[in-house]
Parts: C-alpha cells; sequence; structure tokens
C-alpha cells in the first residue's frame, strides 16, 4: 500500500535522519581520535591494544545481529533514542576508564557499549533514511552518509584541538557525549515515515547465506571495511610511532582520511554513472592499496600523509556500492543486506587484533601493510557487484 506523506513530514525526517547520521560519525570518530591518548594513559602494547580496541567492534557486531529485531519491535524512532543513551553512556564510561579511573577494563566496557550503541543506530537510521529516499522518489541515500563522516571530519578536528590544548579526555568524551545524547533525541523526534511501512525480521537469510553472489560481495565488503577501519583504528597511532607525530597531529591525519573519504563519496557518484560499480570500485581499491603504500614507505611525513588523503579517497565507494549491490532486488534486499552486514562486519572484530599482533613485530607503521595486500586479491571479487540481468 502506498502512503501519501506531507513534503513537510518528509523534509524533516531528512533533516533528522542528516542529523543522526552526523552525530553517530562525531561519537564514533571521537573515541578513535583519542586512541593514542588511551594507549599512554594505559600504557598499552600495540597487541593489547588492539585486543582494546576489539571491544568496541565486538559490540558494533553484537548490534548487527540484534539491530534488525529491535528496530522492527521499537521502530526506528525509538532505537535511535535508545541508540543516543547508549553511544552516550559507553563514551563517558570509556573516558573514565582513560582518564578519571585508569583502567583498561573500564574502558573496554565503554567502547563496547559505544560500539553497540553506534552499531544500533546505524541499523534504524539506515532503515528510516530509506523511507525518506522512497517518498522523495529521488537517491538521497550518499549524502547521508557524507553527512556521517562530515561528522567524523568535525570530530578529528575537535579531538586534534584538544589534544593540542590539554584537555583531559575524561572532559572531553563527557563533553561529546552530551551533545551527541541531546541532539540525537531531539533529531529522532522528527523520524515518522517508517512507522507507515512495515520492516522484516530477516525472512530469507538462511536462503541468502547460500547464494554464491551474496557472499561474494560479503567477502568484498570485507576486505573493504578492514581498509577503512584499519585507518580508523591504526593510523594517528602509526603516525605517532613512525613519524614521530605528537598526539595532535595524529588526530590530524586521521583527520586528513575521513576528510578526503568524505569528499570521495560525495563526488563518486559522478565516476559510479559514468563508468559502471566495477570499474569504479576497481579504482578506488587501486587507489586505497597505493595510498597506504605510499604513506608507509614515504620516509617523510608530508608525503606519507599524501598517502592517507589518497587512501581515504579510494576507501570511499567500496562499501556503500557493496550495500547497494546486495540491495538490487528489492524483495529480497533485507535478508541480502543483513547477511552482507555480518559478513563485512566481522573485519572489525579481526581487524584491531590482527594489525596489533602485526604491530607487535615490525611496528604499527609497518604493520598497515596489510591492507594492500587484502585488497589486491580481493579485485577479483568485483565482478560480483554487477547487477544481475533479468
Amino acid at each position: 500500500m502506498t502512503v501519501t506523506v506531507p513534503r513537510g513530514q518528509v523534509r524533516a525526517a531528512a533533516a533528522g535522519v542528516a542529523v543522526t547520521f552526523g552525530l553517530n560519525g562525531v561519537a564514533v570518530a571521537t573515541w578513535f581520535a583519542r586512541v593514542p591518548a588511551a594507549r599512554d594513559a594505559l600504557g598499552l602494547t600495540p597487541g593489547a591494544l588492539g585486543l582494546l580496541l576489539l571491544s568496541m567492534s565486538v559490540g558494533a557486531c553484537l548490534a548487527m545481529l540484534t539491530a534488525g529485531e529491535v528496530t522492527h519491535r521499537l521502530r526506528p524512532k525509538r532505537t535511535v533514542s535508545l541508540s543516543a543513551v547508549t553511544v552516550a553512556l559507553g563514551l563517558a564510561v570509556a573516558g573514565v576508564g582513560i582518564g578519571a579511573y585508569p583502567s583498561p577494563v573500564v574502558t573496554a566496557i565503554g567502547i563496547f557499549v559505544l560500539g553497540y550503541g553506534s552499531g544500533l543506530c546505524d541499523v534504524a537510521m539506515n532503515v528510516e533514511a530509506a523511507e525518506v529516499e522512497r517518498a522523495l522518489g529521488k537517491t538521497v541515500m550518499p549524502r547521508f552518509h557524507a553527512m556521517w563522516s562530515l561528522g567524523t571530519v568535525a570530530a578529528a578536528g575537535l579531538a586534534s584541538f584538544a589534544a593540542w590544548a590539554v584537555l583531559p579526555v575524561t572532559a572531553h568524551l563527557a563533553v561529546v557525549a552530551v551533545v551527541v545524547a541531546g541532539g540525537t533525541l531531539l533529531a529522532a523526534r522528527t523520524y515518522s515515515l517508517a512507522a507507515e511501512a512495515e520492516h522484516g525480521t530477516g525472512s530469507g537469510v538462511m536462503a541468502a547465506w547460500r547464494e554464491p553472489r551474496t557472499l561474494l560481495i560479503g567477502l568484498l565488503v570485507l576486505v573493504l571495511a578492514f581498509t577503512e577501519g584499519t585507518a580508523n583504528d591504526w593510523v594517528a597511532v602509526a603516525f605517532i610511532d613512525g613519524y614521530q607525530a605528537d598526539p595532535a597531529l595524529g588526530a590530524l591525519v586521521f583527520g586528513v582520511f575521513v576528510t578526503t573519504m568524505t569528499f570521495g563519496r560525495i563526488f563518486g557518484t559522478i565516476a559510479l554513472d559514468r563508468w559502471g560499480r566495477v570499474p569504479a570500485v576497481v579504482l578506488s581499491m587501486l587507489l586505497a592499496a597505493s595510498g597506504v603504500t605510499l604513506a608507509v614507505f614515504a620516509g617523510s611525513f608530508g608525503v606519507a600523509v599524501a598517502g592517507v588523503a589518497v587512501w581515504g579517497l579510494g576507501t570511499a565507494l567500496g562499501f556503500p556500492v557493496g550495500m547497494s549491490a546486495a540491495a538490487d532486488d528489492p524483495e529480497r534486499a533485507a535478508a541480502r543486506v543483513s547477511v552482507v552486514a555480518v559478513i563485512g562486519y566481522t573485519a572489525f572484530l579481526a581487524g584491531p587484533p590482527l594489525v596489533g599482533l602485526l604491530g607487535n613485530e615490525v611496528g604499527v607503521l609497518r604493520a598497515l601493510l596489510v591492507v594492500p595486500l587484502l585488497l589486491l586479491p580481493a579485485l577479483v571479487l568485483t565482478p560480483s557487484l554487477r547487477q544481475p540481468k533479468g
């Protein structure tokens, strides 16, 4: 049944979704940008830091497994409101575990809660975003994802300032927690479109797990998620250790990555429309592999930062294009996207400890080379992105 929604209501929902995406990016990137401070305050080795980062990935992956059912039962409006409180609580607890009461266990609990809340929000806000797109009758989803990236850029800049001003991590994370919670709760009040539509709870998921194309897309998304997640978790630490950058510069390098990734998400649709999915994603993967390699072997800080910029640009398209490919068939989209998301998010489980353990042996900067070593073989998976005929 088609439901006619007043245009003003659609615009309000679109604005609320955009704000939610942006604030979710702020929350996640605030933690990523202060990882070096957490490492120093807790005295962690690269391997131990990787295990700490794993707790956030576990929280996010659990959210991906449960968020569909939660969103179906509570609807996006209440689910996003719940996630706002969860994210804020996680940030605040992590801040206490780093500064006020230094403890790897307390910090791990905080970022686990942060990861779960962020993952829960991710699913719910995308459900509402899809309804906004349907009501508008035009493609706007990439703009919402660009808002998430813009949120990470803003958070990286604020974190760099906080590190330069020697603002205690506990205070920094607490302030961000309040802003994210308040802003997201207000934004969620505009959510109304998804209440008019029925959303499945995973019908067809088991069948999707047996589809070769869906699994191949999932494997490709896993590598692409690993490419992005490695930068989120490790690029600031790698530059502090490998190029003797101070924490403020380390946060700025992370900001360079998310800035060029945002640029790629805003303007990458031009390449997709002109060349198609497979050529555009192949080019982006080659750019990412080249950027990481340049960042590691540059030998100078400035050239290495340029490598990070190329890395971010090359990371922009892969994950969203993989999700679009999984949703080619509207009747099976929910099940296939669910499977691809679960496979892809395992990168956030394996990535932190893998890079951390390699960092123990060769240093965090050299450990980043695992990214091109995975990207190049994964090029053979890109034909799975083509739209099925018929």
